[in-house]
């Protein structure tokens, strides 16, 4: 009987020595990491998105070539584009949808740095929620707290950009060929209104890409702060 329990007592030492081992390799701090640290983590990861997916649609047909965030025309403009496809001036309209996303593409390249800022300016409220939260709730969280803010800066880039790729011109001239058809409801639509959002959508579309792959593959979590805070949402 005494070996029994001898038996029974090492066992149940060992067991308590490889338990206080796993505990001691587990994130402290009231059974998570620091929320500062959590905080940190999450902008790094968004940080990463700017830079690895952001930076993309920066180049030539980052948006026009990009499934996900290609810029089609605004309903109020889809008659206009049918309209000049039936009467041949397909190419005309074709230049009209490339342009849009030239300005974005334009756009984005120069705002840029207001991303980077708005990322290192963001407080995280509740920062463990957030990392344990679907796979965008950071970019969520920093298109809720930027996008109002982003829109002010970012328009007048793109109205900008919208001279510099010539896309004024060629809407103009599209605009006024199509109030030219007999019988057509005219029309003058707010287009660096409209790009202004798609851009905007589209980079909170590409930061998203990169916190997913983030949070669903390790071996995307290249830096020790990532493989700290993202590990605790395994």
């Amino acid at each position: 009987m005494k070996k029994v329990i001898l038996f029974f007592s090492c066992f149940v030492l060992i067991s308590c020595a490889e338990l206080q081992q796993v505990v001691n390799t587990l994130p402290q701090s009231g059974g998570g990491l620091d929320p500062t640290m959590i905080a940190n983590g999450l902008r790094q990861a968004l940080d990463f998105g700017i830079d690895k997916q952001v930076s993309k649609l920066t180049q030539k047909d980052g948006f026009y070539k990009n499934s996900l965030v290609k810029i089609l025309l605004p309903q109020e403009l889809q008659k206009v584009d049918k309209t000049l496809r039936d009467i041949g001036l397909g190419k005309l309209a074709d230049e009209g949808l490339k342009v849009l996303n030239r300005a974005a593409e334009d756009a984005v390249k120069e705002a840029t740095p207001i991303f980077v800022d708005a990322v290192k300016g963001i407080t995280f409220s509740d920062a463990k929620n957030i990392l344990l939260g679907p796979d965008n709730a950071a970019t969520n969280y920093l298109e809720g707290r930027t996008n109002t803010a982003l829109y002010g800066k970012f328009n007048p880039v793109i109205k900008n950009s919208f001279q510099k790729v010539g896309a004024d011109q060629i809407w103009e001239n599209i605009i006024t060929k199509y109030n030219s058809v007999p019988f057509v409801n005219k029309v003058n639509p707010d287009l660096t209104d409209y790009v202004t959002n798609q851009a905007l959508e589209g980079v909170y579309t590409m930061i998203a890409v990169e916190e997913k792959k983030i949070r669903t593959n390790v071996a995307s979590r290249t830096t020790t702060l990532l493989r700290q805070v993202f590990g605790l949402q395994d």
